[in-house]
């Protein structure tokens, strides 16, 4: 059926998908919460039935509804995690001190991020005193080639970096790598140097250092970063203060494997 004067063409589109559709939306929302109406023209459907699709999403938890504006709700939460990177938690757990231990040294936005496949999942981040344009949001995925912290957790993964490699690179700035033998000397200056630089790689704008948490067979399992808008950071002075807090968390690792082995600690 074709669309005539009389109204708006038909949307026959499964329910499923205009499900999937307001998801979407509500996930993008920087502000996390937004009203009916402007979801059901990102969304592109009518109000109407944004509005009962919403309601279906609502009634099964995974989307919250705050006054007259949604979110998406605890459940969705709940149900992500089985898709999280492995040992994320355990990570998270016992490298956040670390995190703060960077951010007071720095008092610019840090991270900390692991890699799952191509791409890095950040599992906390504090803001910084500074605005910058910051595109990662905790339990978020960024592609691992283009950012700091996924440079130094391939350089340190050599089967992930060989995966890596052997796939498109996609470019998202004109800074951004996509020659796979230049993005394979940068990991190679990585594992020399201990830290990993992003000038505008994924966001125009963007400076990044990050530095690797290791383990004691020196693979990544985990990365810290510092983030700011170019020009407003030190990456020199970053670079040494990032290398400082990852070795102590390195150490920190270190130490719960061996307690673990040793039997006087659970194993995630």
């Amino acid at each position: 059926m074709t669309a005539t004067l009389a109204g708006p063409a038909r949307d026959d589109r499964a329910a499923v998908d205009k499900a999937i559709s307001l998801l979407v939306v509500l996930g993008d929302r920087s502000s996390g919460e937004t009203g009916v109406s402007e979801l059901a023209r990102r969304a592109q459907m009518s109000k109407s039935t944004a509005y009962r699709v919403l309601g279906m999403l609502e009634r099964n938890g995974v989307v919250e509804r705050v006054g007259t504006d949604y979110r998406l709700g605890d459940r969705l939460h709940h149900l992500g995690k089985a898709v999280y990177a492995p040992g994320s938690e355990s990570v998270r757990d016992v490298l956040l001190p670390y995190l703060a231990d960077l951010y007071e040294a720095t008092r610019e936005t840090v991270h900390l991020a692991v890699l799952d496949g191509p791409h890095v999942v950040y599992l906390a981040k504090l803001y910084g005193h500074r605005p910058a344009p910051v595109p990662s949001r905790i339990d978020g995925r960024l592609p691992a080639y283009a950012t700091a912290v996924g440079k130094v957790l391939l350089a340190y993964d050599s089967q992930a970096a060989e995966r890596a490699l052997s796939e498109p690179l996609r470019p998202f700035t004109p800074s951004t790598l996509t020659d796979p033998d230049a993005l394979s000397a940068e990991l190679d200056g990585i594992r020399r140097t201990g830290v990993s630089l992003d000038n505008e790689e994924y966001q125009p704008g963007l400076a990044c250092v990050a530095a690797p948490v290791l383990n004691r067979a020196g693979r990544a399992v985990a990365a810290l970063s510092v983030a700011g808008r170019l020009g407003q950071i030190d990456t020199r002075r970053l670079s040494a203060q990032a290398r400082r807090v990852a070795a102590a968390a390195s150490q920190a690792w270190a130490a719960r494997a061996a307690q673990q082995q040793a039997g006087r600690l659970p194993r995630p």
